[in-house]
């Protein structure tokens, strides 16, 4: 989030350079420091970090490379470095992150499911005991899948085919369903669940919503809906091109003005079906 607060508002973040360094390098000694203390290595046999014991969110538990941990482990590490190259830091190791970091990562855990590449929650884990769904957070907060970026279908397929994806979906409290949706471009779905999500809750206040996963009066639900809504609205390739209505109905009138990164704001429309541009 510090990262993204100064990519759409330029705001100093130099303060924030250690915290962001230390946290990353934390993963790296942490783990190859438990890899060590089990055996002779501190990396598995393709020079990549053992990501074990970790979790995939606060449900796969006991997991081997989750796909949650190492979409942010990625994100962060390729933001900063971006970040650091912007600012004029020849390289990120002078912040004392080690530059060879981003590759020990390991890649994305994929698997196939009734033939269809999908995006695994981890190599293997213990059990499963609450009702995330990690293998789609590199979709949504990480963005490594989605319109205009590689992987496309890959990601599709996990939202659409994977059973635990499938089993855990709602519009109930945090629930990030109805933005994974946006992001992959399916109208249908984003729309669907954005609109159970913004529907009045049972409390004299209508943007009070019931308890959902955590307490009444619960206000995740209507972030979330915020969110998504703006995800149908607005997106953004990784170069910084504008992506418009991405999973927007187009029978559905609408005016937006929104904020994008690099400070631009964006102001568009459609009406009657017909997009209007007023401002990028």
């Amino acid at each position: 989030m510090i990262l993204q607060a100064h990519s759409y508002s330029g705001i100093d973040i130099t303060k924030y350079e250690p915290l962001i360094v230390q946290c990353l390098q934390f993963f790296d000694e942490h783990y190859q420091y438990l890899a060590k203390q089990r055996g002779v290595k501190a990396l598995d046999g393709d020079g990549k970090l053992i990501l074990y014991p970790s979790s995939g969110c606060e449900t796969y538990k006991m997991a081997y490379n989750p796909s949650s941990v190492i979409a942010a482990l990625r994100t962060v590490t390729e933001q900063f470095e971006a970040y650091m190259a912007a600012k004029g830091a020849k390289d990120i190791s002078t912040n004392t992150l080690d530059s060879t970091f981003k590759n020990r990562i390991p890649d994305i855990p994929l698997r196939t499911i009734n033939g269809d590449t999908c995006i695994a929650p981890a190599i293997v884990w213990a059990r499963i005991q609450n009702v995330e769904t990690p293998q789609l957070y590199p979709v949504f907060p990480w963005r490594i899948y989605g319109m205009g970026r590689e992987g496309l279908d890959i990601a599709r397929n996990t939202y659409l085919k994977d059973p635990h994806a499938l089993k855990m979906r709602t519009h109930i409290g945090w629930k990030q369903d109805n933005i994974w949706a946006a992001c992959l471009g399916l109208t249908d779905d984003a729309a669907r669940l954005n609109l159970e999500k913004f529907a009045d809750g049972p409390y004299r206040f209508p943007a009070f919503w019931d308890p959902g996963y955590d307490w009444a009066p619960d206000c995740n639900r209507g972030g979330s809906a915020m969110i998504g809504m703006q995800e149908m609205l607005l997106q953004e390739s990784p170069e910084g091109k504008l992506l418009l209505f991405q999973a927007w109905p187009s029978e559905w009138n609408v005016r937006f003005k929104l904020h994008a990164t690099g400070k631009r704001t964006v102001e568009a429309e459609i009406i009657d079906g017909k997009i209007n541009i007023i401002k990028q």
